[in-house]
């Protein structure tokens, strides 16, 4: 086994906890060389992984926005680039048909996807030579692990291993971050759909709890209208602040430089996630047993999927995840863990 590539083009958080395959890959093919296809607006996150010899990206998705020339020939251009090796195999954990559109334009004879029930879009079905087995009883994120290992022929062993180096100097937000006084804690209030959010109330009586045990609230946001909301949970948390725009990169060095993250289910919340950060996942209308994030003691998903979790169950979460800080447990009377 010589090179394989990995075909997952989008999103941010869906991109993030499908890395872990590439750790899985390398440990059982020791010297493989790893590629990855991704849309370029995500090439970034890849290019943190330290397994990830060569990314390949194209601006598909501005393309789709915008339908400019500068566009398509970077997409035409991106094709050379991506049929400059043949592969051993090509492992496509997307499932949709620009992810098979790039498996199929590809050189490799083996070309492996989900099962025709399993797929984002069913006509994808025609770039595969080959099927994973049947989805496993799983979250998606270890199911891609598990279905990239019966490809390939190795069993998925252990814990996901993201292997994320953000790149250095981290920017004056993350920096400013790291030298406060006080631990940060970062909430991640906005989504891509409305009926992902969580009460704007909720958020303010848990940043004000936060603030009595002495955490720094900060707010970031990517849109106007996720600025306008960030501000009215500023103006009635004490001390948050409401953060300046940011690039996908800085946001994760922000992340980096934080003692807590809570948020919705959004990518940069898997962000903090693969980055070790204590977090908080609140999940209110998307399924925490499927898109969920979990590791003891340190990550945790809340919610039903079907309703508004209370503040109670965020603040009890908040408690598991940094129970064993020693600032935590000498506010709250508790012995580290």
């Amino acid at each position: 086994m010589k090179r394989i590539l990995i075909v997952k083009v989008t999103s941010l958080g869906d991109i993030v906890q499908a890395l872990p395959v590439v750790a899985d890959i390398k440990r059982a093919f020791p010297g493989v060389q790893v590629d990855w296809a991704s849309d370029e607006a995500f090439a970034e996150v890849v290019h943190w992984s330290k397994g990830v010899d060569r990314v390949l990206c194209a601006p598909l998705r501005r393309f789709k926005k915008a339908r400019r020339w500068g566009d398509l020939k970077a997409i035409w251009a991106s094709i050379a680039e991506l049929r400059a090796y043949r592969y051993d195999y090509i492992i496509d954990i997307h499932g949709v048909y620009k992810s098979a559109i790039i498996a199929f334009l590809a050189r490799s004879s083996r070309r492996i996807g989900y099962q025709s029930q399993d797929l984002g879009e069913r006509g994808a079905a025609f770039a595969y030579s080959g099927r994973f087995g049947p989805r496993p009883q799983c979250n998606a994120w270890h199911g891609m692990r598990i279905s990239t290992g019966e490809a390939l022929g190795y069993e998925v062993e252990g814990p996901p291993v993201y292997n994320l180096r953000l790149p250095e100097p981290p920017g004056p937000v993350a920096q400013s971050v790291a030298d406060e006084a006080a631990p940060v804690a970062a909430f991640f209030h906005a989504t891509s759909k409305d009926d992902k959010k969580w009460p704007l109330v909720h958020w303010i009586e848990v940043g004000r709890e936060l603030t009595g045990r002495g955490f720094r609230v900060v707010l970031p946001w990517g849109s106007a209208g996720e600025r306008a909301e960030a501000e009215q949970i500023a103006a009635q948390v004490p001390g948050a602040t409401v953060l300046p725009s940011m690039s996908v990169t800085e946001i994760a060095q922000m992340i980096e430089a934080c003692a807590l993250v809570v948020g919705t289910d959004t990518g940069f919340v898997h962000l903090a996630h693969a980055l070790q950060k204590r977090t908080v996942m609140i999940f209110v209308a998307t399924s925490p047993s499927h898109c969920g994030v979990d590791a003891p003691h340190r990550s945790i998903s809340i919610g039903d999927g079907h309703s508004v979790p209370p503040v109670s169950e965020a603040l009890e979460a908040i408690d598991y995840v940094y129970a064993d800080a020693p600032m935590f447990a000498l506010q709250h009377g508790t012995a580290a863990a």
